[in-house]
């Protein structure tokens, strides 16, 4: 084990530090002259679709002749244009880069910053001295509870961003929205069952969906039902700012894809292969929920990461072996805990679920064996599903950061 991971098994250590995390803080934003201040903040918070409800937004304004920078887990811009690749495996950075790269947004002249930010980020004060316009809320479920400690206390970390922001974009078919509601004096809802702007005339496709909101006919390039919610709070966002409904409408449809968000990798094949970000209970029975009818099996690829919510593994086994015909446990990012027993703790979940070790279930720690193991079992109209790291560059191992991308290792399998 390290220094650094025994370090944080002091009780209290994380209430100890956050003087520290509060002088880092202002360090950062003295060091950059607080770029922020200069900036109409957007901010998407929520446990899941935060980065393609951050790409949504980004795209609308830019199309709209509105130039804003982006910060997400997947990448970051400061011209409106070109996307840097995010190489930390984090959502919201640590504070000194953080404001280096809203100083660049800012000497870019752009007029709007969209980002996410995340319930570690709102306790350590990384967003201190950063003025948020409007605090977007997408949904919450359990997640970062090795950290939090109760869901109460997560959920209460991101209401922080509220607190902050002059207005509200609000999930209202999430049944905490209450909480969010109550934390910002002005606000707007959304939903399919709850809320002021609601979808309507639903129709979901391989190609993306479709509906209504009131006048406004919001058409996505990418599919799943979640993406009715995420386009969904990229509505509220754009009316809020006075965007016509043309330029919500071009705005959303703009995004043709996220990396490692429902990627389809394409390499002549007869079966589909799809990489997702899913990492928590929640967001995978939702990747599985987006897939709808199929004609054959679905083969998943799927793996814990160390020092990672210990409490969801089991409860990500019991899904994975529910709802795939193949389930292949592999490693994530392992840190210094020991892989077999990460390993060990999906497979109770899904030997739960009724999947049988060496006939349904097979544990294969090389992450790229796994996939090659996965796309070799595939068939024609098979669904290869490769979860849990998505657009990231490296895997982090007991010897530190490995080079590895879902994506790219799926497309090198295929083209053998």
């Amino acid at each position: 084990m390290s220094l650094k991971s025994s370090v944080e098994k002091i009780p209290g250590y994380n209430s100890l530090v956050k003087p520290l995390h509060w002088a880092q803080a202002l360090r950062a934003g003295l060091k950059y002259d607080w770029p922020a201040k200069k900036l109409r903040v957007i901010a998407v918070t929520g446990t899941n679709g935060k980065t393609t409800t951050c790409f949504m937004i980004w795209k609308m304004l830019n199309q709209a002749g509105r130039k804003a920078g982006l910060l997400t887990t997947v990448g970051w811009s400061a011209d409106g244009q070109t996307l840097n690749p995010q190489y930390e495996h984090m959502t919201t950075e640590r504070v000194g880069v953080l404001n280096e790269r809203m100083r660049a947004v800012a000497d870019a002249k752009a007029e709007f910053l969209v980002f996410e930010v995340t319930s570690h980020a709102l306790s350590q004060f990384r967003v201190l001295g950063v003025p948020i316009e409007i605090a977007v809320f997408t949904n919450i479920s359990p997640e970062h509870l090795d950290y939090h400690k109760t869901f109460a206390k997560y959920r209460m970390a991101k209401q922080k961003l509220f607190k902050k922001a002059k207005f509200g974009v609000i999930n209202a078919d999430d049944e905490n929205a209450k909480y969010f509601e109550e934390s910002v004096s002005e606000y707007i809802t959304y939903g399919i069952k709850n809320g002021d702007l609601r979808a309507k005339e639903v129709k979901l496709s391989a190609d993306g969906v479709k509906y209504s909101c009131g006048d406004i006919k919001v058409k996505t390039q990418i599919p799943g039902k979640f993406n009715i919610y995420n386009s969904l709070a990229a509505v509220g966002v754009g009316k809020k700012l006075g965007l016509t409904n043309k330029q919500i409408e071009d705005g959303i449809y703009s995004l043709e894809a996220v990396e490692g968000r429902m990627t389809r990798v394409r390499a002549g094949q007869k079966f589909e292969v799809i990489v997702d970000y899913a990492h928590q209970p929640d967001a995978l029975q939702k990747v599985f929920d987006s897939i709808g009818e199929h004609k054959g099996k679905i083969i998943s690829v799927h793996g814990g990461a160390g020092r990672r919510d210990h409490g969801t593994r089991e409860p990500r086994g019991e899904i994975l072996g529910r709802e795939s015909d193949i389930v292949i446990i592999t490693e994530d990012d392992s840190r210094d805990e020991n892989p077999t027993e990460i390993a060990e703790m999906f497979v109770r979940g899904a030997e739960k679920s009724g999947k049988k070790l060496d006939q349904d279930l097979f544990v294969e720690l090389d992450r790229r064996k796994a996939i090659e193991k996965a796309i070799g079992l595939a068939e024609p109209d098979d669904i290869v599903l490769i979860l849990g790291k998505g657009h990231e560059k490296t895997i982090l191992r007991a010897d530190g950061p490995h080079d590895f991308e879902d994506i790219k290792v799926a497309e090198e399998i295929l083209q053998k």
